[in-house]
């Protein structure tokens, strides 16, 4: 598995930022090759977001990028919900969506049609995963969100002085605009799926899971329940577990194959 640490100047964020970058490309001589029907069909592309606290340097399913052929795209979203926050430099979400998928296109000339382009990513990377993917699903063909912190409705009732342990007030509206506007804002997935029904538009494939014992089931059964009453076909699996990546590794080893096999 080949592995790339790329520098570029990103317009979105206004400096420069490194993301990591995983090719199937190296095949080892002395272990079994890659099943013909995979290596023949050309190489996919999985766009993989941490959680918060977390950065590009977390785990990497690497042995299933080598077994089913698919590219690994790690970036660094910081603490920014992996949407465009309200101050200069900080649209991660146009960063994820258009410019870093430009930039792969552009140097590797992977990720080129929607039915090659994947993303994952658990707990702020899983709600990053699913909102991205319904921003923009002329990109990404399917989304899974593993434990997702689907928090706009909690973020709705927040007023000034507002701190939960975790962040405050200002953290919150800085990444996801004024609170009380938030339900109706695109950084609500609910509104985007809304928005794509009105409009016709096909709908990424979604893949969510959660661990029952985990303090974001609530929300992740809200939105396994809005999608269904939406009439939205997805996934959605719950199985012991908490928030860790115990649970998460459980979800890769599931659904990876359902995925790319």
């Amino acid at each position: 598995m080949a592995s790339f640490q790329i520098r570029y100047y990103s317009n979105c964020l206004r400096r420069c930022v490194s993301f990591l970058a995983y090719l199937p490309n190296d095949p080892r001589g002395d272990v079994p090759p890659m099943e013909e029907k995979y290596a023949n069909r050309g190489m996919k592309t999985l766009f993989l977001l941490h959680g918060y606290t977390g950065d590009a340097w977390n785990w990497v399913p690497e042995e299933l990028a080598m077994k089913y052929n698919f590219a690994i795209i790690v970036p660094s979203g910081e603490n920014a919900f992996w949407i465009d926050g309200l101050a200069t430099g900080h649209q991660f979400g146009t960063f994820l969506g258009v410019e870093l998928v430009d930039y792969v296109r552009k140097t590797f000339g992977l990720a080129m049609r929607k039915e090659d382009t994947f993303i994952m990513g658990f707990s702020m990377g899983g709600f990053g995963a699913l909102r991205t993917a319904l921003k923009y699903p002329e990109t990404f063909g399917k989304a899974a969100a593993w434990s997702s912190a689907l928090i706009v409705h909690e973020v709705a009732k927040m007023t000034p002085g507002y701190d939960n342990g975790v962040a405050n007030y200002d953290y919150y509206r800085e990444c996801f605009g004024e609170p009380s506007k938030v339900l109706e804002s695109e950084n609500n997935p609910e509104t985007l799926v809304k928005q794509l029904k009105a409009e016709g538009k096909e709908l990424p494939e979604i893949i969510m899971a959660c661990g029952t014992e985990d303090f974001l089931i609530g929300p992740n059964r809200a939105m396994h329940q809005f999608l269904t009453e939406q009439g939205v076909a997805h996934t959605y699996w719950e199985d012991a577990g908490v928030h860790d990546m115990v649970f998460w590794g459980k979800c890769v080893e599931k659904f990876v194959p359902v995925m790319f096999g």
